[in-house]
């Protein structure tokens, strides 16, 4: 009898830190600043949160403006002379603006600037336009530069959360990117 019981009560133990495994986090206050490849939120206060099929529906209305936050390691500054260097291949939504590294908890000066700018080219200006913002699945940096692109004032922002994981599982096309020039930092 006790090992029964013994048996359920610890059956019980593993079926409560399952469940509590598979809970989704909660929304930060503050943006994510380590960890940046972990399970994300189910929302954004703020924004339009997108499945696959929304996002696909937007862009093929050409409804919203992409902009992918994928960060990508600069060239060393430091690298001896003759070393070959190769910036690692990157494919993203067709037509997507690419603002690397603008998706990490605290952005230098240079790089907030950076991710204003490349919000305003990528909205033509108009802080009402649609502005779906997204990485990989999984991937923080599109939930913070999404809250960012919020605390900039823009008003009419979609979170892709599944980010080019969920484009190319769904089989929609992706192009080879290159990133807008990024400033000396």
């Amino acid at each position: 009898m006790r090992r029964h019981l013994a048996v359920a009560l610890l059956a019980a133990v593993l079926a409560v830190q399952a469940s509590a495994q598979q809970q989704e986090p909660f929304e930060p206050e503050g943006y994510r600043t380590d960890n940046y490849r972990a399970p994300v939120p189910a929302t954004l206060a703020g924004a339009r949160v997108l499945t696959t099929a929304e996002a696909e529906a937007i862009w093929r209305a050409k409804s919203g403006a992409f902009v992918d936050v994928m960060p990508r390691p600069p060239k060393p500054k430091n690298l001896p002379e003759g070393t070959v260097w190769r910036d690692a291949p990157r494919r993203n939504i067709p037509g997507s603006i690419w603002l690397p590294d603008t998706g990490y908890g605290a952005l230098p000066p240079v790089m907030d600037d950076y991710l204003q700018r490349g919000l305003a080219r990528a909205s033509g200006d108009d802080k009402a336009a649609l502005l779906v913002i997204y990485c990989l699945a999984d991937c923080w940096m599109s939930w913070n530069a999404a809250k960012r692109a919020l605390a900039y004032g823009y008003s009419n922002i979609a979170w892709y959360p599944d980010g080019t994981d969920g484009w190319e599982r769904a089989k929609l096309p992706t192009e080879e990117a290159q990133p807008e020039p990024r400033p000396e930092q």
